[in-house]
């Protein structure tokens, strides 16, 4: 076995056809590129522009703030500069090359035609402190979204400031108290079903609510006489995931919403799955109250990473008086007006306040109405029904090889959810998730929702063709079956990674954030220092 170099490459990671790949001077492996932290590639006096420039002696108005020491920044050239990070780029995974089965998150692809729209001058480029009068073509976009976005769901009002999905979750939240206490309703809990996102809860706990647990049935889904049997005059509202992070669809939505305003409270329904029943189900259907719609999950704008997201919030009649400023109303002249104070003179007295400092996120919005414009009613009924044809494609295809805990509880919507109940013991969903990066797949989601042990979320998206498909489907049985067989280099995945498999718990407990070279020498950390091996 060949020891690591310097910055942690072992010899077998590399791409070897047959045995171990022989050590390289460079650490480099043909085109799978070691690259160090861009601390150790700079060099003193190295700067990628030229100044000839002799500043003399500063005033005495500045001198104390002239520095005492180099600034702690690398320097290099533009050259090494555009070198470091597009080599680092290659060790990066994309949606552009290949899928992300990741459950619950929908990640599909993202069309070019958004991206065009969406850097149009008049869009990419203007400001919110504009004058009015300079961004009605802008007006104009978010006014024609959230009509769409309204009737899709059949609802009365959309808050579309909200940045993101837990933002919109609070932002429903919010008009629900604000409803609660114009009527001199002071209720303080809220239900959360098993089978709901994990930002349920904690949104409703943020929002000063003592959060109850719902169990579910054994076929994944609410219990409804147990939801039932919890109402009372104490409950504010319900917050419910449909479908639901199993990846089943609550069949007794309509019961469940009828039974909670019966008992005078609201429905709060997390939209992050929309994609699995858009143009098939209008949520104002079924009685709910509320909803966010990710769009970046539902009408494929980019997202990960912490953004950009949008999370526009729709509001049936019974909440709309309460929804948050701003908002686009039309003057008596049809001009296009942004309402950004509370007021019987602006329409809005009622409003619970702002949730952002402006107005949403206008790339989002563009290119989320670029794909709803470009799809039409017919093709965003489509965009459901293949999605969820996908899901149990998946479903079926490996539910002879792993645990899945639902598949007799009728077809799954968007995502299949697996176990590792039947693998041996020693195999776990980790060493699945790790030997998918092998074999050239970003990991599904793992151990989530939490009501199944083990779990393996899987989402394809309908962006996904049956030829791409299969080749998922046959990694993740090949997987299984290596797993069944006991293969122990399981536990060591990934093997052909640029890093190997690190202690994540220890990585997220103990994370080295600053980079320190060590006394005497440009050196950097050790692995052991990063949680790897």
């Amino acid at each position: 076995m060949n020891a690591p170099n310097k910055s942690g490459w072992k010899p077998e990671m590399g791409p070897a056809s047959d045995g171990e790949a022989p050590a390289t001077a460079s650490g480099d492996y043909a085109l799978a590129l070691e690259e160090p932290l861009i601390f150790e590639l700079r060099g003193k006096g190295k700067c990628g522009v030229d100044f000839d420039y002799d500043p003399g002696e500063p005033s005495p108005e500045i001198a104390k703030f002239v520095r005492k020491k180099d600034v702690e920044l690398p320097a290099l050239a533009e050259p090494e500069t555009v070198r470091h990070y597009t080599r680092l780029s290659r060790q990066n995974y994309a949606i552009d090359l290949g899928p992300f089965p990741l459950g619950s998150c929908t990640m599909k692809h993202n069309p070019r035609l958004n991206e065009a729209v969406a850097r149009l001058p008049g869009f990419a480029d203007i400001h919110p402190l504009q004058p009015m009068d300079t961004v009605q073509g802008a007006f104009a976009v978010i006014e024609q979204l959230a009509d769409w976005l309204m009737k899709l769901t059949n609802m009365s009002a959309v808050a579309m400031s909200p940045k993101a999905g837990a933002h919109g979750e609070l932002c429903g939240i919010l008009a629900m108290r604000a409803a609660l206490e114009a009527r001199g309703d002071a209720r303080e809990v809220v239900l959360v079903p098993e089978s709901a996102h994990g930002t349920n809860p904690a949104t409703a706990a943020f929002a000063g609510y003592k959060v109850e647990n719902i169990p579910a049935t054994k076929d994944g889904r609410v219990d409804l006489a147990k939801l039932k049997e919890r109402l009372g005059p104490d409950v504010a509202g319900v917050m419910i995931t449909n479908p639901n992070t199993c990846g089943l669809f609550e069949r007794d939505m309509k019961a469940i919403s009828d039974a909670v305003h019966a008992a005078g409270g609201l429905v709060y329904c997390d939209g992050a799955n929309f994609n699995a029943i858009v143009g098939k189900v209008r949520p104002g259907d079924l009685g709910i109250d509320a909803m966010h719609i990710n769009l970046h999950k539902t009408f494929s704008t980019p997202h990960g990473g912490g953004g950009p997201g949008s999370g526009p919030v729709v509001l049936s009649a019974a909440l709309a008086p309460f929804a948050p400023i701003p908002f686009l109303r039309r003057d008596d002249k049809g001009r296009l007006r942004m309402v950004e104070e509370r007021s019987a003179k602006t329409h809005a007295p009622e409003s619970f306040g702002r949730m952002a400092a402006f107005h949403g996120q206008m790339g989002m919005f563009t290119r989320a109405l670029a794909y709803i414009l470009s799809h039409g009613a017919d093709g965003l009924r489509q965009v459901a029904e293949d999605a969820v044809l996908n899901a149990n494609y998946v479903l079926r295809s490996l539910e002879d090889v792993l645990d899945a805990p639902y598949a007799d509880a009728g077809p799954c919507m968007h995502e299949a959810l697996f176990s590792d109940d039947n693998l041996p013991d020693g195999m776990t969903t980790l060493d699945i998730a790790k030997g998918l990066i092998d074999e050239g797949f970003h990991p599904m989601t793992v151990y989530f929702p939490l009501v199944v042990h083990g779990a393996m979320l899987i989402e394809p998206t309908e962006t996904e063709s049956k030829i791409g498909l299969d080749r998922f489907i046959g990694s993740m049985r090949s997987l299984a079956e290596r797993a069944k067989a006991g293969d122990e280099t399981l536990k060591s995945a990934p093997r052909y990674a640029p890093r190997r498999r690190m202690d994540e718990a220890r990585a997220a407990r103990k994370p080295v954030l600053t980079w320190k070279a060590a006394p005497g020498q440009p050196g950097e950390p050790s692995l052991s220092e990063i949680g790897g091996s």
